[in-house]
């Protein structure tokens, strides 16, 4: 049993940590330690600094559990604490992997959608997600490729990549399908609700709904590694719970207090990523116009990316890896299947976008020179 590469992370690795402008990244503006701690009252910071390095509850500790339940308007006992959404995807796909069992998942996606059930010997079905339908689902595509061994449709809204999202009543739809054939559907909201249009309503009001959320995105506090699952099943808890026994026991302590303290104060930790978001996004919808003739793209409707793609149609690893060299992180497509496209996250950077955009432009310049010469 083997994991496929995961280029994406490959390829963040090798130029995040010292790259001068990162727009590969799918997080919002990041936060230090002593800003997220400034935002508890004194004695909260004393319990953080006071407390037990003791193993957590398996489901997580109550305290953020109800925050998390406050938030997602579900009752607390609905609520597990994982070690990031990728646990999450972890335990969902682990006890899918039954013989002859199919999932049913986006392409282009977040690449463990794919990796995961692969290596577990699940068939993996895909619904596209197309920019000739600006990203869109289509709901007929997904009922087509279901059958009586399928074990659940895991949809993504925000959607990362593309920022595209699902409306309330495309969601009621999926619902109802998914519910009348006793197939799961897992919504993956790491991004909600950061929107830049319609605001939609999390999967979490419907009761045969499955969402996964995390800290690391909409909450850019990736370091805490800390996520949840939202599940109004009792049994399917059950074994999520005995999972991540097995997988990772707990959450370390002091990430889910510091959790605690982002998901209580989140209307400011959501509000900072929001206003950053916006304001990028404003400015990249100019940078876009501007250079069209080279760059084409679809405006995301939520989360903090947008996945453009070369006009030309060409592999846009090479283009990538030559602003890399100017100093522009950008991620390429074929981490996605998508080889034209590139992922570009416009959140991450606060003062020092517009700087980052104006650098990009003159990369995008020159690139187009160099290929008018070649032709």
């Amino acid at each position: 049993m083997q994991l496929k590469p995961f280029l994406l992370d490959m390829w963040l690795d090798s130029y995040e940590h010292e790259i001068e402008f990162n727009l590969a990244s799918s997080e919002g503006p990041r936060w230090t330690l002593n800003e997220i701690l400034s935002l508890a009252g004194k004695g909260q910071r004393q319990r953080f600094l006071n407390h037990d390095l003791h193993y957590s509850r398996p489901a997580g500790a109550e305290g953020l559990r109800a925050a998390i339940a406050e938030m997602q308007e579900v009752h607390d006992d609905a609520v597990q604490v994982v070690t990031g959404a990728s646990e999450a995807l972890l335990i969902l796909m682990w006890l899918a992997a039954e013989a002859g069992a199919n999932v049913v998942l986006p392409r282009p996606g977040y690449p463990p959608f794919s990796a995961l059930p692969e290596s577990l010997r699940i068939e993996a079905r895909y619904y596209a997600v197309r920019k000739e339908n600006e990203f869109r689902i289509d709901l007929e595509e997904i009922k087509r490729l279901v059958d009586r061994n399928t074990r659940l449709i895991l949809i993504n809204s925000p959607h990362n990549p593309t920022g595209a999202t699902i409306s309330d009543a495309e969601l009621d739809r999926l619902h109802e399908f998914t519910s009348s054939r006793e197939i799961q559907l897992v919504s993956d909201e790491v991004y909600h609700p950061i929107y830049h249009g319609p605001a939609t309503r999390s999967a979490s009001r419907l009761p045969h709904a499955t969402v996964i959320h995390d800290f690391s995105k909409a909450f850019p506090l990736s370091g805490v590694r800390t996520g949840w699952m939202i599940e109004h099943d009792a049994k399917r808890r059950e074994l999520y719970w005995n999972a991540r026994t097995y997988f990772s026991i707990s959450n370390n302590t002091a990430g889910e207090m510091l959790a605690e303290i982002a998901m209580r104060h989140r209307n400011i930790v959501l509000g900072k990523t929001q206003e950053t978001a916006t304001r990028n996004l404003r400015q990249l919808a100019s940078f876009m116009s501007e250079y069209r003739d080279t760059l084409g793209w679809i405006p995301p409707r939520g989360g903090v990316t947008a996945f453009p793609w070369l006009v030309s149609g060409e592999n846009s690893r090479p283009f990538c890896q030559a602003a890399a060299e100017q100093g522009i992180l950008l991620a390429p497509g074929d981490c996605w299947d998508a080889p034209s496209h590139f992922r570009l996250g416009f959140a991450a950077m606060t003062d020092k976008f517009p700087d980052a955009l104006d650098r990009l432009g003159e990369f995008v310049k020159s690139w187009s020179a160099a290929n008018l010469t070649r032709a």
